[in-house]
């Protein structure tokens, strides 16, 4: 986030820095999108300016929309605190619990249940002679080259099953560990989690599963602990449940498998 941040900074003008947000987004986050669609629009009317945000959420979770919109705004208040440049909000959302707060978080009006999420800004932004110019070509080159590396080894190393084994890994003596908060630790929406599962065969639990299986024999393996270390170490309640579940993955039961490798 934070090379993203410096490159949307060192960019030439508003619409040059919005292309780069959605060049670079796969590094913040991955998010559900309309097919060939980019998450940021820069689209100028006759009504106006807009930046519209074409994040596909429900209606109920609007975090992530309020959340892109707050980033905007405090960005250019405190890059450019002598230029206007929030206009206007209009969010699908129904008003937030904390609705009252929008007046000094957002200090322009705000139209809920719309029929998109957008944020309407002054005109001047959409010059290219806005206060942007000239940016500053030598660091907007050094950080685009190195987030260019990023993206090359994000989609070289960055299995969506690794992503998943490396949030659950630490947490597996916790026992049950739930889609939702590895999704939300890996920066994708449940929904697209699931989807990318679906695209790459094994489910969620069977993830789970065959990790509590390695690591079982690993741990076995390696005859530093006993069967009931290992079975508090993959976050099963009893050793029993622990043993129908190794018997389950091997065909023999821990102390079988204990002789076996000894």
């Amino acid at each position: 986030m934070s090379v993203v941040g410096q490159i949307v900074h060192s960019s030439a003008s508003l619409r040059h820095s919005i292309e780069q947000l959605n060049r670079y987004l796969r590094l913040i986050a991955d998010v559900d999108l309309p097919p060939n669609t980019d998450r940021f629009e820069l689209l100028e009317t006759a009504k106006g300016l807009w930046i519209i945000d074409h994040l596909l959420v429900p209606k109920e979770n609007y975090v992530a929309t309020e959340a892109s919109f707050a980033r905007f705004i405090s960005e250019f208040r405190r890059s450019f605190p002598q230029a206007t440049f929030e206009v206007g909000l209009e969010v699908t959302y129904a008003p937030p619990p904390h609705v009252d707060q929008y007046c000094d978080l957002f200090r322009v009006p705000v139209v809920f249940n719309a029929s998109r999420n957008t944020l309407q800004i002054d005109l001047i932004w959409a010059s290219q002679e806005t206060p942007f110019e000239p940016g500053n070509a030598y660091a907007f080159g050094v950080f685009t080259k190195h987030a260019d590396a990023m993206l090359e080894q994000l989609k070289s190393d960055a299995s969506i099953r690794s992503q998943i084994e490396a949030q659950i890994l630490p947490k597996l003596h916790r026992g049950t560990i739930s889609m939702d908060s590895v999704s939300k630790d890996i920066g994708m929406s449940r929904q697209t989690l699931y989807r990318r599962l679906k695209e790459n065969g094994p489910t969620f639990a069977e993830i789970h599963d065959d990790l509590r299986q390695r690591m079982a024999e690993e741990y076995l393996n390696g005859q530093k602990v006993t069967v009931n270390e290992t079975a508090y170490l993959l976050g099963f309640s009893e050793a029993s449940s622990f043993v129908r579940a190794f018997k389950r993955w091997t065909g023999l039961s821990p102390t079988a498998y204990l002789n076996r490798a000894a």
